[in-house]
């Protein structure tokens, strides 16, 4: 087993609305020694250099750096991948696929040969496609390259069900499951509150019960969220950058934690071949463990659809 790294540096690659956030986020949180920023477009990276250069004073003591050539990410321990086609109001995260894998295509060789040892996190939408085709341009072990997935779903849905419940969101413990994207599935069953099973939960004083209507409302509001925040501002950005900081956290200090991120499935349940999200163990090495999560018979039916969802595209695009 890797031991936690006296040194680290974080690369991300792209400028735009979630990379320089992530950037920002990993800067302010003390997440890595050196956060290395990379993008095509060098007047941007530059300009985002020297912005967050300034605000050194304020922030745990690291090197920021950044350029439009690969060269910057060498021996980086942990690469970020947030560059690809920018979602439009209305445009799912699907529609994305050819134009971002194709990208995914010519950059991620070229990143493997100077950081050949990192961990990838695949940000970029749709990404449980662009997680596989990365995985498979590659050539890395499956565990070494994975993708965001629902972590940020799973924290939309903990703090959408805090908010109907009363409680705070960390007493609030469920995921989002399957595809990153509008065939994602609740995970009910297996979800607490406070150490309840959510499903036998008693409504607090001055609180709606958390029926089937209500379930049904919070699972549809979490998958229209990000739909929301990009209709009212272009992009979002925050909460996926804090998410994505939290994974690479878990990758750099090797915490053996447990999180929503997207893999490649082998035979789970009968479901293969498909990278999707499900509770899986994160460390240095990677995303390296599926937790065999309990799923409802109707949980298990919403994967295998949303396996197939996801599958379909893969095929559309030769992967």
């Amino acid at each position: 087993m890797k031991k936690t790294r006296s040194t680290t540096k974080l690369a991300v690659i792209g400028a735009g609305a979630v990379g320089s956030t992530l950037a920002f986020t990993a800067l302010a949180r003390g997440t890595a020694r050196t956060v290395a920023l990379m993008d095509v477009n060098r007047a941007k990276v530059d300009a985002e250099v020297l912005d967050l250069r300034h605000g050194g004073m304020f922030v745990p003591q690291a090197e920021v750096v950044g350029s439009d050539d690969v060269e910057v990410c060498r021996d980086a321990d942990v690469v970020v991948v947030t560059a690809g086609a920018k979602q439009k109001p209305g445009q799912s995260r699907l529609d994305l696929a050819e134009a971002t894998i194709g990208l995914t295509r010519k950059i991620v060789p070229a990143l493997v040969e100077v950081a050949p040892d990192a961990v990838f996190v695949m940000v970029t939408n749709p990404v449980d496609v662009v997680t596989y085709a990365a995985q498979q341009f590659s050539g890395l072990p499956h565990e070494q390259v994975f993708g965001s997935g629902t972590v940020l779903d799973s924290s939309r849905l903990r703090a959408a069900l805090a908010d109907h419940c009363g409680v705070a969101t960390g007493n609030v413990h469920a995921y989002i499951a399957g595809e990153h994207g509008d065939s994602e599935i609740a995970l009910w069953s297996s979800a607490r509150i406070a150490g309840v099973p959510l499903l036998e939960w008693n409504a607090l004083p001055g609180r709606a019960e958390l029926d089937d209507v209500a379930r049904e409302r919070i699972a549809r509001e979490v998958v229209e969220s990000a739909y929301r925040v990009i209709a009212g501002k272009g992009a979002t950005n925050y909460a996926v950058g804090l998410a994505a900081t939290r994974i690479v956290e878990a990758v750099l200090n090797d915490e053996h934690r447990v999180m929503p991120v997207s893999t490649r499935i082998q035979d789970f349940h009968g479901i293969g071949d498909v990278c999707l999200s499900l509770p899986t163990l994160v460390d240095s090495r990677g995303a390296t463990v599926t937790v065999d999560t309990p799923f409802s018979k109707a949980e298990l039916e919403g994967l295998r659809a949303s396996a197939d969802h996801v599958r379909a595209v893969q095929r559309r695009f030769g992967l």
